[in-house]
């Protein structure tokens, strides 16, 4: 897949982990005691964050860049964190994501089984979202 984007996550705002979607088939996903790892940790320290803000809005961590990986997140209103895990070079993670909650929005939430902060199994979520990242 050439978009460069690896793995997203949904976290809840309790900072569980409801879904987790791997794109690429170079690199070997992250296994689920890990990627649950990863949720909590970032959500706590995406609230520490937010709360030593010193001036204006707290908006806690939206962009973590190393030298290996690029990891973006935009939290929804309803505190709902989208994360991109993506190669250094992607760039416009944030409009990617918040496209990725427009069809969450539509597909999960709008689904009259699913229940909220539940782990997410709907095919046509999957399927739009897969089909976004690769147009991109």
């Amino acid at each position: 897949m050439p978009s460069g984007c690896l793995t997203l996550f949904i976290i809840n705002k309790a900072g569980g982990l409801i879904y987790t979607r791997h794109f690429s088939q170079d690199i070997a996903p992250l296994n689920v005691n890990e990627c649950l790892r990863l949720a909590s940790t970032f959500h706590s320290m995406h609230a520490i964050a937010g709360r030593l803000t010193p001036v204006g809005q707290p908006t806690g961590i939206e962009t973590l860049e190393a030298d290996n990986f690029r990891l973006e997140c935009f939290q929804s209103p309803t505190g709902i964190k989208f994360l991109m895990l993506a190669e250094p070079k992607v760039v416009a993670l944030d409009s990617l994501l918040k496209q990725i909650y427009v069809i969450f929005s539509d597909y999960v939430l709008k689904n009259p089984f699913y229940e909220l902060d539940m782990p997410v199994q709907c095919d046509l979520f999957n399927i739009k979202v897969d089909a976004l990242v690769q147009s991109k």
